[in-house]
C-alpha cells in the first residue's frame, strides 16, 4: 500500500499494520472499529458490514468497513473462526485530552489458537495451539500443545506416525511450524489445519531453551522431565514465541509443563477416531460418543472427558483406581448428590484464572470464584469422610483458599456490574476515603434540593429548579414572568424562549466538590479492584491443582450417572490374554433405536487358543468404543 500523502491518521493505520500485514487490522476511531483497503475487503465479506471507503487526503478514496465498538464480541468471532488472525488497535488516550493525533497501539493479535474471549471459546472444548518441530534427518518431530486460556502445556516427541496422531487427538485450532516447512508438513500431517510460520532462528535448541527457563524462572528442565526430549523443547519454545508475537505477555497462569507419555496411553489414529464415531458422527442425525455420555456438571469436567477419551490409558492399576471411584459414586447416592450440587456452582475455574493472569478478569467472574472456592469445601468433606482411597487423596489435595476466598467476600459487593468502570464493585468498610466520597455523592441530590428549596423561598420564585447538562454543569433555571426576582450576584449563563439559566459561586463549587468526587471514586475502586486481582494471582498455582481435581470428579461421576441411567455394571480389567464380554450393548446405538424396539445384547469371545479373529458387518459405530489390548492379538 503507497503512503504517499496519506492523511495522519491513514499513515498511523499503515504504521500498525505492517506490524502484522497478514492480520486485518481493527483501528480503534473514537466509538468505532474501522477496516481498511483489502481487511475492509475481507471484513465486509465474512461479517456482513457496508463497504464504504474514507477520504485519503489528496489520494484517492480507501475502502472502509466498520462497527461500533461495543460490538467487538459479536464480530471479532466471526474473523476468527473464518480463520483470520485479528490485530485490534486502541486508543491509547482519551481523545478529549488531547488536541494532537490520538496515540495508537495494537493491543492484542488474536488468533484461532490464540485466545480467551468467552465469544470464541467452546467452554467443552480445549483451545490448543500447536507447535510442531520437524527433523528430517532423525524422521522425527517434536510437539507442543498450549491452551492459553486454560494454561495446560503439554509437550512431546516421536516419529510421524505418533505426532500426527497427536494431531488428531488434541485438534489444535492452529499449527506453528518453522519457515519453509510448508511442504514437509503437509506431507506428514494434511493440510486441514489452519497453520503460521515462524522465523528458523526460534526453532533452535538454545533459543527455545532459554525462552521456557526465563518463563519458568529455573535453572534447568529436569523438573517437568523433559530434559532429554530436545525436538520437544524445540516446538515448546517456539510456542512461547508465539505467545510473545501476539502481544500476549502475561501468561503467569501457565505454570508447567507436562510431558504426554506414549507408553501410558492407547494410540487412536484419525481412521479410527472417525470410524468409532469418538467425537463427530459420521451420518447427518447421529450421536458421538462423547455426545452419548457427557455427564459433566462443568466445562473443566466436560473437556477433560474428551481428554479422557483421546487417550485411553492401557494400565490396568489407574484404570480400577478410576472405576473405584465410579462405583462408589454409583453405591452412594447421598454423597453423588452433595457432590454434584456443588459441581453445579462452580463454573470454569481454568479461565476464569487466564484472565486473572492477564488482568483482564471481570468483577462477575471474581465472585463467580469466590463461589467456586466456597463450593470446594463441602466436596472436600464428602471426600474425606468416604470410605474409597481414591476420593479420600483427591479430598486431601483440595485447597478452598479460604484467606482469598474470605477477601474476595470482603472487597467486591455480592452482585457487581461487570466492568469496573462502571463504578459500586467495591463494598463498603474497605476504604474509610472511598466511604466519604460516596456519601458525598449520595447526599448530593438531597443538598441540590435543600439549595432549591432555599433559593425559591429567598426569591420568591416558586418554580425555580437546578438541573443538570453537559454544557454547562448544574444551573438554576427560571422562567420569564420571574427574571425580574432574580439576584445580582447571579450570572446568566443561557437563553430561553421562556426562561433565563443561571450559575451562582456556591453552586459552580459544589458541582466541582461532586464530580471531584465522583472521579475519585472511580479511581479508588479502580486501584483497590486491581489490587486483588494481583492478590489473586499469587494463587493461581494451588486453584489450577483445584481445577483440576474438580475435573476428575466430575468426570468419573459422570460415568457414575451414565451407568445407572443405563444400567451399565463394571467390567472386570485385567492383563490376560482373552477378551470376554457377556450381554454387551452399544451405548451410542442403543440409545438411537425408535421408540419401543429393544436393544438386542451380544456376547463377544476373543483369545488366543480358541477363537482369535471374529469378522462382522456393521455400522462404524458398533466397532468396540473403548480400546481393549490383548497381548496376543
Amino acid at each position: 500500500m503507497a503512503n504517499i500523502e496519506d492523511t495522519p491518521m491513514m499513515k498511523q493505520f499503515r504504521d500498525m499494520k505492517n506490524l502484522h500485514p497478514d492480520a486485518i487490522m481493527l483501528f480503534r476511531v473514537g466509538d468505532f472499529y474501522e477496516t481498511y483497503a483489502e481487511d475492509a475487503i475481507t471484513a465486509s465479506e465474512i461479517l456482513g458490514l457496508t463497504l464504504t471507503h474514507r477520504s485519503n487526503g489528496v489520494t484517492p478514496n480507501v475502502e472502509m468497513a466498520g462497527f461500533p465498538y461495543h460490538a467487538l464480541d459479536t464480530y471479532l468471532p466471526k474473523l476468527v473462526r473464518a480463520g483470520k488472525r485479528v490485530a485490534i488497535c486502541d486508543q491509547l488516550e482519551d481523545p478529549k485530552l488531547t488536541k494532537k493525533l490520538v496515540k495508537r497501539g495494537i493491543t492484542e493479535l488474536v488468533t484461532p489458537g490464540v485466545s480467551i474471549n468467552d465469544t470464541i471459546l467452546n467452554y467443552k472444548e480445549n483451545n490448543f495451539l500447536a507447535a510442531v518441530h520437524l527433523d528430517k534427518k532423525q524422521a522425527k518431530a517434536g510437539i507442543a500443545f498450549l491452551d492459553i486460556s486454560t494454561g495446560e502445556f503439554l509437550t512431546a516427541e516421536g516419529n510421524f506416525e505418533y505426532i500426527d496422531k497427536l494431531l488428531n487427538n488434541m485438534a489444535p485450532k492452529e499449527v506453528v511450524y518453522e519457515r519453509g516447512k510448508k511442504a514437509e508438513f503437509e506431507e506428514h500431517f494434511g493440510n486441514k489445519y489452519f497453520t503460521f510460520e515462524q522465523d528458523d532462528w526460534i526453532f533452535t535448541s538454545e533459543s527455545a531453551t532459554d525462552r521456557l527457563l526465563k518463563h519458568f524462572q529455573t535453572k534447568n528442565l529436569k523438573g517437568f522431565g523433559v530434559q532429554d526430549l530436545k525436538l520437544a523443547i524445540i516446538a515448546s519454545g517456539a510456542i512461547l514465541y508465539y505467545l510473545d508475537s501476539t502481544q500476549h505477555t502475561q501468561i503467569s497462569h501457565i505454570t508447567h509443563l507436562s510431558r504426554i507419555e506414549e507408553e501410558k496411553f492407547v494410540w487412536l489414529d484419525r481412521f479410527t477416531i472417525r470410524n468409532l464415531e469418538l467425537f463427530q458422527p459420521m451420518f447427518e442425525g447421529g450421536s458421538s460418543l462423547v455426545d452419548t455420555i457427557d455427564r459433566t456438571a462443568s466445562p473443566m469436567g466436560a473437556r477433560m472427558l474428551k481428554r479422557w477419551i483421546s487417550f485411553p490409558l492401557k494400565d490396568v492399576k489407574p484404570i480400577n483406581a478410576r472405576l473405584d471411584i465410579v462405583e462408589t459414586f454409583f453405591r452412594e447416592p447421598e454423597l453423588s448428590q452433595i457432590i454434584e450440587e456443588q459441581l453445579s456452582t462452580i463454573g470454569d475455574l481454568e479461565r476464569i484464572l487466564s484472565k486473572v493472569a492477564v488482568g483482564r478478569v471481570t468483577p462477575r467472574e471474581v465472585v463467580q470464584l469466590k463461589v467456586a472456592l466456597r463450593a470446594l469445601q463441602p466436596i472436600k468433606q464428602a471426600c474425606q469422610a468416604s470410605q474409597c482411597e481414591g476420593l479420600r487423596q483427591i479430598g486431601e489435595q483440595l485447597n478452598p483458599c479460604p484467606n482469598i476466598s474470605q477477601k474476595i467476600e470482603a472487597t467486591v459487593v455480592n452482585d457487581p456490574p461487570n466492568m469496573v468502570n462502571k463504578g459500586g464493585v467495591i463494598a463498603t468498610g474497605i476504604n474509610a476515603e472511598l466511604d466519604d466520597l460516596r456519601a458525598l455523592s449520595h447526599d448530593s441530590k438531597n443538598y441540590l434540593l435543600q439549595m432549591q428549596q432555599r433559593e425559591s423561598d429567598e426569591t420568591g420564585i416558586p418554580s425555580l429548579k437546578i438541573a443538570y447538562n453537559n454544557v454547562f454543569g448544574y444551573y438554576i433555571e427560571v422562567r420569564n414572568t420571574h427574571k425580574d426576582k432574580v439576584p445580582e450576584g447571579w450570572i446568566r449563563k443561557q437563553t430561553l424562549a421562556n426562561a433565563e439559566r443561571y450559575i451562582t459561586q456556591e453552586l459552580k463549587e459544589y458541582e466541582e466538590k461532586i464530580l471531584g468526587a465522583e472521579e475519585k471514586i472511580l479511581s479508588l475502586e479502580t486501584r483497590l479492584y486491581n489490587e486483588l486481582v494481583q492478590e489473586l494471582a499469587e494463587y493461581i498455582p494451588a486453584i489450577q491443582v483445584n481445577s483440576n481435581l474438580v475435573a476428575r470428579i466430575d468426570c468419573l461421576l459422570a460415568f457414575a450417572k451414565v451407568a445407572k441411567e443405563n444400567k451399565y455394571i463394571r467390567p472386570a480389567i485385567n492383563d490376560g490374554e482373552a477378551i470376554d464380554i457377556h450381554q454387551g450393548r452399544h451405548p451410542v446405538i442403543e440409545q438411537q433405536l425408535p421408540i419401543g424396539e429393544r436393544y438386542v445384547a451380544n456376547d463377544l469371545l476373543l483369545d488366543s487358543n480358541s477363537q482369535q479373529i471374529i469378522m462382522s458387518a456393521m455400522w462404524p459405530t458398533t466397532c468396540c468404543w473403548t480400546a481393549i489390548r490383548s497381548k496376543s492379538l
